[in-house]
């Protein structure tokens, strides 16, 4: 597997579906398109398979600038072909390829090695600030993620809506690998297949395309609201858990994807517990501690939160938090 770099990008680009892709372009390419600013804009999409959102809006700019001169020049990468040609996230050979890019703490592999290439490329391109675009899969608002409390980042973040995420951790994820070059986001545009998901991706693309500079000035704290993710909710190794599945071992609540950006008291149930007495998940703070008891207990054989706190990422999809994790918790911070 090694990156192929191309000055362009072949036609059949434009009328391709995520499925398709991987027959177009089979392995791990950078496309280079020239603009009226030469600093170019990074984009990525698809590192998650099954999150086509982003690959939309891509090809719905690439239509609309197909005979005219670009704003900014663009580079993009089209991350996991091959799990989006079964619409996966990640197929069970592959690492996560949204935490596999440089300060990631899985092994060094030749998917690691690609990253360290595209992001050693793009800071010898001098890149504008990049913008990797992602899909949920449960019900979540639309909202950006910043890996740095910095002006310029905020300034990226706000341009998508007022609701943002900060957050440390996980490791190896590509706003994080690219911010440390220039200013990074990463989109969470809803559930895939959702027109106002492309549409609003699309609008924010463009919108960075007519950037003449990112400024350096503080956000007036009424104009957005900050989230700091303070932990990563796991279900751990060797617990059968369902939704629907009467003998799990944890059967979660039915409704746990309605409570995403909604503040949850103490005393909430994620789930009920069978079989075992032990506490079925484990919460990781942004420092990689075990902080699971200050957020759960086990009240009556019942999962219940143990603080106000309000969580994000819940999903329904069991496939998911099996290859990711249940949710985040986040809290809210005053800049």
């Amino acid at each position: 597997m090694t990156l192929n770099q191309i000055t362009g990008f072949p036609e059949e680009l434009l009328t391709a579906t995520a499925q398709s892709l991987h027959s177009l372009v089979p392995n791990p390419t950078l496309f280079h398109l020239p603009g009226k600013h030469k600093q170019p804009l990074f984009i990525s999409v698809l590192l998650h398979g099954n999150e086509s959102t982003g690959f939309l809006a891509l090809q719905k700019l690439l239509i609309k600038y197909r005979n005219q001169q670009l704003p900014r020049a663009i580079s993009f990468y089209l991350g996991n072909t091959e799990a989006a040609s079964q619409g996966l996230r990640r197929l069970n050979h592959q690492p996560d390829y949204n935490r596999i890019w440089p300060g990631t703490d899985l092994p060094n592999t030749k998917e690691t090695q690609i990253t360290l290439e595209i992001v050693k490329i793009m800071a010898n391109r001098k890149v504008f600030a990049s913008i990797d675009v992602h899909n949920n899969t449960g019900l979540n608002p639309h909202y950006a993620c910043i890996t740095k409390l910095d002006n310029q980042f905020l300034q990226l973040a706000k341009l998508f809506g007022r609701l943002i995420v900060y957050f440390t951790r996980p490791k190896g994820v590509q706003c994080g690998a690219f911010a440390e070059i220039c200013p990074s986001v990463t989109l969470e545009c809803g559930k895939p297949g959702q027109t106002n998901g492309v549409d609003h991706a699309f609008e924010y693309l463009n919108s960075c395309l007519h950037l003449s500079e990112l400024i350096n000035r503080p956000i007036p704290p009424q104009d957005i609201d900050v989230y700091h993710t303070v932990a990563q909710v796991k279900v751990n190794e060797g617990v059968n858990f369902s939704f629907n599945d009467q003998q799990s071992d944890l059967l979660l609540d039915k409704n746990l994807e309605r409570m995403n950006f909604t503040e949850i008291p103490a005393s909430t149930q994620f789930g009920r517990i069978f079989n075992h007495s032990a506490m079925p998940v484990t919460a990781i703070n942004e420092l990689g501690d075990r902080v699971t008891d200050q957020f759960f207990s086990l009240v009556d054989h019942q999962l219940q939160i143990i603080k106000n706190t309000m969580p994000s990422m819940l999903t329904l999809d069991e496939r998911v938090i099996k290859q990711d994790c249940l949710c985040y918790l986040m809290e809210k911070i005053k800049l």
